[in-house]
């Protein structure tokens, strides 16, 4: 039993490869995408079109509601739960996203973060509503400088959790992170996608022009009113309300989009940097990924 992964940067193709993939292997795809899981964000999210789901057999695309709290914690369970049962049938699954804390969270396992009592939480937040964001990243930079590489430091909910991580625990966040490693039944073999930056970026913006054609605004306008829930504190949707809300006008709020998303490829390309088992390709390289990937499960 093998899980192959096939990871890399929003942007950088991994949909359609993934389907060729899956069909030459014979088999279904798990995403690893901590967005697309959510059945609401559609457009935003790029998640695979209904052609494309019909193809090759899909979990974990619009399988939750924005309304349900699911953390890669819950993901863990429900996924590895999956894997397992495709493998009574499979060789291989394939495992894809660029969530790098959704696939540690299959590969090796979610650390055993600590938790916090209601007052602190209730501080950090409060603190979060009096004087902004900026205030606790400046904190967690102190007590924790590697974390900035490790989570959306743009994200208030993902912020606030790593400086409650690390009050309570006395320890940087990104140690205790780093720190645990469950062991897994299954071989792993670890494909990355790369291409020159640049072209990623090019390739990023033009996407984001192709969302708004095809309805982002109209999309999170439908979900403005539910802004505050923590799934759409997503790179897409909080430019938009941020524009409903008259602090940006619409044209300022693409470009910010374009900005933030290519912000966010960097993150994740410094995230999977961190691990030396990973082969990377260039997306078109289907030839030498196949070629690559036989060898190994082979051996």
């Amino acid at each position: 039993m093998t899980l192959l992964v096939l990871l890399g940067a929003t942007g950088i193709g991994k949909t359609d490869l993934s389907i060729s993939l899956a069909k030459y292997f014979g088999t279904e795809i798990v995403s690893a995408d901590s967005r697309q899981v959510y059945k609401e964000l559609d457009i935003g999210t790029a998640t695979p079109s209904p052609e494309q789901l019909a193809e090759v057999k899909h979990h974990f695309i619009k399988s939750r509601s924005v309304f349900d709290e699911y953390t890669a914690g819950k993901y863990e369970i429900d996924a590895l739960k999956t894997v397992d049962k495709l493998f009574e049938t499979h060789d291989y699954v394939w495992l894809v996203g660029g969530s790098g804390l959704y696939i540690d969270a299959v590969c090796k396992g979610i650390d055993d973060i600590p938790g916090t009592d209601a007052e602190l939480r209730k501080t950090i937040v409060e603190r979060y509503q009096n004087e902004g964001i900026e205030s606790l990243r400046f904190e967690l930079k102190r007590l924790d400088p590697d974390i900035c590489g490790m989570i959306d430091i743009h994200n208030p909910q993902r912020v606030m959790r790593a400086l409650e991580a690390c009050i309570s625990s006395g320890k940087p966040y990104s140690s205790l992170r780093k720190n645990f490693e469950k062991s897994r039944l299954f071989d792993i073999v670890k494909i990355g996608l790369t291409m020159d930056r640049n072209l990623l970026y090019d390739r990023i913006n033009l996407r984001v022009d192709r969302m708004m054609k095809a309805g982002l605004e109209t999309e999170a306008k439908k979900l403005y009113r539910f802004k505050e829930l923590n799934a759409l504190k997503t790179v897409g949707y909080r430019e938009l309300f941020d524009c409903f809300d008259g602090k940006t006008n619409l044209e300022k709020s693409i470009e910010l989009i374009k900005r933030n998303t290519r912000r966010y490829a960097k993150r994740q390309i410094t995230w999977f940097a961190r691990y030396p088992e990973i082969k990377w390709f260039h997306p078109n390289d289907f030839d030498g990924i196949t070629k690559y990937v036989n060898e190994r499960i082979q051996q």
